[in-house]
């Protein structure tokens, strides 16, 4: 319990049980005049009630303890009116079934935490203690869709979380492709075109939905693997005497030298395919192993849909969260997550969300992976000492208002990208990180002060790809009461409750017997409040950060896929699978 005296206006009891919070909460009320007791559970809580002469409370709702909020709440109604102690509760999220609870028991406000900052809290405070009868006009309850335990029957159900649709495919195609190839890897090595081989094995790849092509040289055969969905299938078994012209393709197709075989290279080419009509990059990376040359040529065929943020599976919450972000002036935007998890997708789409021919947007990128048409993109060469540092500097140079870095990789570019959203920029960039909230200490790690990460700082969206179900082959599946306590050991036992019905694919032509079908996102979103910053003033490691988000309303990317799987989008094993990897 902590006490602090400033005026005569009141008391103010804050019953919070996260001590930073509270902490933080008391301060700025004991700022404007109130004396403040701040206690951490309702046990405490009531003994003050009936001790101290109070002039309000101010409660955390999803309290811990033996007495939660809404007990507490009916208590102190017992005893005290709405005039005589006024009572404002806090919640971490927009709930709105619990929020008329609490009004209906007596709560002259509510506020949520995760919408509202210590200002707004405590303006509200004073405004409610000068109206006459104790109470301010309510504003209207938000109605947010209820996740369904159920299978979405209707399109405009699974739309509310899915991302946006694929260009859709003659499925014929792909298989009538594979069977060229395999009919080409029949004939004698001298008959095999290369030239053909190699364009019908990009056209395929395109239509199979795949991102990557692995070429990889084993002693006696060259196996062709594709990534589709975010996992690698050994497709084409290549006689090991055509290896050598495959890669020697591909390096003239890339303009690479073709005399070199002991030194990694890299190269990029643009190839075109007749059904449907589409021309796309194709990125290549080839390196000397030991039974001969690796190659992977990277797919940048941007075959989704996706334009706007609303195309992205978030939630209506997290989306509020990104539009309030994007629409401040200046600050930076934090993508993180793992490789291959989505991060330049999600930057690109709010890329396009920002560039109007009002401003000027640059990005710096390695590589540049697709075209945005009145975006100028530039390419990290190290070789000529562009590097994103050096080229960050330049770009400040050049009068943007939104700046693109691909990554943040060292102290370097990320003391000018701080410098850069502190000077009235909009930055967008990416880190490597494990989640949102490791975020935030990686910066102080790389020599940013405290102050400067939580004064430019407006966001970090952390994310994972996962596979969603093939809607042609989906099946409910109900799990067994092992499999229910199985599950309850990753996730919180709240959260999975009594839910058993949950859904798998199992396996179609159309997704090639995977049970999966294209990939959507997983996301937690860490909104940058007092309630973080002042953490983030005292090096606050990212468990305490984390601890302090999801208080504040931040749902974990886990309990993200976790609703995802029980609207019947993806499968509970999908989503351990990647979040746990």
């Amino acid at each position: 319990m902590a006490l602090k005296q400033r005026t005569n206006l009141g008391k103010i009891l804050v019953v919070e049980d996260n001590i930073f919070m509270a902490e933080l909460l008391a301060e700025k009320i004991s700022n404007v005049g109130y004396e403040v007791i701040t206690v951490y559970d309702g046990k405490e809580a009531l003994e003050k009630i009936s001790k101290e002469k109070l002039t309000l409370i101010l409660l955390d709702m999803p309290l811990h303890g033996d007495i939660d909020g809404f007990q507490l709440l009916n208590q102190v109604r017992k005893s005290h009116d709405k005039v005589s102690l006024p009572v404002v509760v806090l919640f971490n999220l927009d709930q709105p079934e619990a929020i008329s609870e609490s009004l209906k028991k007596g709560a002259n406000y509510y506020l949520v935490k995760a919408l509202a900052n210590t200002e707004e809290i405590v303006s509200k405070i004073e405004e409610i203690l000068k109206s006459k009868n104790r109470e301010i006009p309510i504003e209207k309850i938000p109605e947010l869709p209820k996740v369904k335990t159920e299978a979405p029957k209707k399109p405009e159900d699974k739309k509310a979380m899915a991302p946006a649709e694929k260009i859709t495919v003659n499925l014929e195609a792909p298989k009538r492709l594979k069977e060229k190839i395999d009919k080409m890897l029949t004939l004698p090595e001298e008959e095999i075109s290369i030239i053909a081989l190699v364009d019908t094995m990009m056209e395929y790849a395109f239509l199979a939905r795949a991102s990557d092509i692995h070429l990889e040289p084993t002693e006696n055969k060259l196996i062709a693997r594709l990534r589709i969905d975010g996992i690698l299938h050994d497709l084409f078994n290549f006689p090991k005497g055509i290896q050598s012209g495959v890669i020697t393709r591909i390096k003239v197709l890339g303009g690479m030298r073709t005399d070199e075989h002991q030194a990694a290279q890299d190269g990029r080419f643009r190839i075109a395919i007749a059904n449907p009509l589409r021309q796309f990059d194709v990125r290549v990376s080839i390196i000397p192993t030991y039974f001969g040359e690796n190659s992977v040529l990277r797919l940048l065929a941007e075959q989704t849909k996706i334009a706007t943020i609303d195309d992205l599976a978030f939630t209506n919450v997290d989306r509020s969260k990104i539009k309030r972000a994007v629409e401040r002036p200046h600050g930076m935007i934090l993508a993180t997550g793992p490789t291959g998890s989505g991060k330049t997708t999600t930057l690109y789409t709010i890329l396009k969300e920002v560039n109007t021919r009002e401003v000027s947007v640059i990005t710096i990128e390695d590589p540049v992976e697709y075209s945005l048409e009145g975006i100028d993109q530039i390419q990290v060469n190290t070789r000529t000492g562009l590097t994103f540092a050096a080229g960050l500097r330049s770009i400040l140079r050049q009068d943007p208002n939104v700046i693109m870095v691909g990554e943040i990789r060292d102290q370097e570019t990320a003391s000018i990208a701080v410098n850069a959203a502190l000077t009235g920029h909009k930055l967008l960039s990416t880190l490597h990180t494990t989640d949102s909230a490791t975020t935030l200490p990686r910066l102080l790690d790389m020599g940013i002060e405290p102050f400067l990460v939580a004064s430019t700082v407006n966001i970090a969206i952390g994310q994972r790809l996962v596979r969603m179900i093939c809607p042609h082959c989906k099946i409910k599946k109900r799990l067994t009461d092992a499999e229910l306590e199985n599950l309850k050991e990753h996730l919180r036992p709240e959260l999975v409750d009594n839910h058993r019905d949950f859904y798998y694919g199992k396996g179609c032509q159309e997704c090639g017997d995977s049970g999966y079908y294209d990939r959507m996102g997983l996301y937690e979103v860490l909104e940058i409040n007092d309630f973080i910053r002042e953490a983030i003033m005292r090096r606050a490691d990212a468990s305490e950060i984390k601890k302090i988000a999801v208080k504040n309303g931040m749902v974990p990317i886990l309990e993200d896929g976790f609703k995802k799987a029980v609207a019947g989008l993806t499968t509970i094993e999908e989503i351990l699978r990647v979040v746990n990897e």
